[in-house]
């Protein structure tokens, strides 16, 4: 991350010297042709931090800067300017963030309260152009003029507007009143939040033909509608649940998903590290962010990654307190399939985002199998998308005896499975149940998986089905 040594950038005027006072300085201004470096922070949700580094030249005393090609969605109350090199040789006094671009509209307000020419059309002023001098009254519904005798709200011809237009910006600027204490170039960094800039990942993976292994690849996607293009950027991406608080809101900022596509760069342009409690993305090469663009730049790349496919029933706490013989004919049994993120070229912080898979058919192409959102993962832990359900395999529940005592119930259950397969298929039977539990009776073992879960893994023969019974104690005291 760049240096920063704090100079807070004010937001109302600061008294100034009184010989400095009586004349404001004349406004220079300063492009991204002096700019030496920019760099890029994106969180997501549309929240980033720029560091805009220029070479300024300031003369002693009062200076004002325009700087030129700020974000228009930048909030300026989180602007703070660096002076590199030259510590206490720079202070501000006042800035003013000018986002109302030179536009008919824009141009129409400023003269509210003052006099402008209207330029009468021929078609209504007789043959030949006139002109006459108005005072712009409003312009809130259509716009309100008064000439020497008379007030008109329809405007037949069009507007020369006689006063310089110099205060007016045809792209967004922050404009700095500073102090300096020499003449001379300055390196100067301009830091501030803004809005408009967003990235996300995203996740394609291809499942082997026999569904035991993955290739799978990682994108990032940077969207940038903040107003402004950012040439060579240095770019960096934070991954983790950061709190931002802005103006009237209290945002946190989260890592979503985006697009995927094929082959774009090398997939080691990204380097990793710990950054506090979140985890930090590094663009190896200087990238350009153009205005209304979205770019995609590749995370990861992995091969040969051991996957586990399930089938998988699962049920729900609600039926164990109730008498409810039929619970369902036909239930979808879920596909899961899950890898560790660890080995080979996997084994980084995985910023969340959504995960997409296919499998090549008889044909050789690929075809969607499913996909499913993932959560920040990092090294070592497990990722279990959720793919859909079953189209050959399916399950009937039903609720055999019930029996409520005051602290207790005992119900039996009979589910059978059913597989239109042509070979065997083990599907999972996991069932949630409430309270203090116990299995009283099954006709296949079951697994505690954890305080409040039985699963039973049930061996389902191609083309048949299989059924699983058991009865199950609740205890509520």
């Amino acid at each position: 991350m760049l240096r920063i040594t704090s100079i807070a950038l004010t937001l109302a005027a600061l008294l100034v010297p009184a010989g400095n006072a009586a004349a404001a300085p004349r406004e220079r201004t300063s492009t991204v042709a002096q700019r030496d470096l920019v760099n890029l922070t994106v969180y997501n949700a549309g929240t980033a931090l720029v560091h805009d580094r220029r070479r300024v030249y300031l003369v002693e005393g009062s200076n004002r800067i325009a700087w030129r090609d700020v974000s228009a969605q930048m909030d300026p109350t989180s602007a703070l300017l660096d002076s590199l090199g030259s510590m206490g040789g720079v202070s501000v006094t006042e800035q003013n963030f000018d986002y109302d671009l030179f536009n008919p509209s824009a141009l129409l307000d400023r003269y509210i309260g003052h006099d402008v020419i209207v330029v009468h059309d021929p078609r209504f002023a007789g043959e030949r152009e006139t002109r006459e001098t108005a005072r712009v009254l409003s312009t809130s519904g259509g716009i309100v003029l008064r000439y020497r005798n008379r007030i008109e709200t329809e405007l037949r011809g069009h507007i020369a507007y006689p006063v310089s237009s110099s205060n007016f910006r045809d792209r967004p600027t922050l404009v700095l009143d500073m102090q300096s204490a020499r003449s001379g170039a300055h390196t100067l960094d301009l830091s501030y939040l803004t809005g408009g800039l967003t990235w996300r990942a995203d996740y394609v993976g291809l499942l082997s033909s026999d569904e035991r292994s993955l290739q799978l690849t990682g994108l990032i996607t940077l969207s940038n509608n903040s107003g402004t293009g950012y040439d060579n950027a240095r770019l960096q991406l934070v991954a983790g649940n950061v709190n931002i608080i802005q103006p009237q809101m209290l945002r946190t900022i989260a890592n979503v998903t985006a697009q995927a596509a094929g082959n774009l760069v090398r997939p080691d342009t990204f380097r990793q590290e710990n950054y506090f409690e979140y985890h930090l993305y590094t663009l190896s090469r200087p990238t350009t962010v153009l205005d209304k663009q979205t770019k995609q730049i590749s995370l990861l790349s992995a091969r040969d990654i051991p996957v586990h496919k399930t089938l998988e029933l699962r049920g729900t706490q609600d039926y164990y307190r109730n008498e409810d013989a039929d619970l369902g004919d036909r239930l979808p049994v879920g596909v899961y399939v899950t890898f560790q993120n660890r080995g080979g070229d996997l084994g980084i912080p995985l910023p969340a985002g959504i995960v997409r898979l296919y499998q090549n058919d008889s044909h050789n192409l690929s075809q969607l199998l499913g996909s499913d959102q993932i959560g920040h993962t990092p090294r070592n832990e497990s990722v279990r998308l959720h793919l859909g359900d079953s189209f050959d395999v399916t399950a009937r529940k039903r609720q055999t005896n019930f029996e409520g005592h005051d602290c207790s119930d005992d119900s039996s259950y009979e589910i059978t499975v059913s597989n239109g397969k042509q070979v065997p298929q083990d599907v999972l039977v996991v069932e949630s149940i409430p309270g203090t539990w116990q299995i009283l009776a099954e006709n296949l073992t079951h697994a505690k998986m954890s305080a409040s879960t039985a699963t039973w893994t049930v061996r389902v023969p191609a083309d048949s089905h299989a059924t699983l019974t058991y009865t199950a104690r609740s205890t509520w005291c």
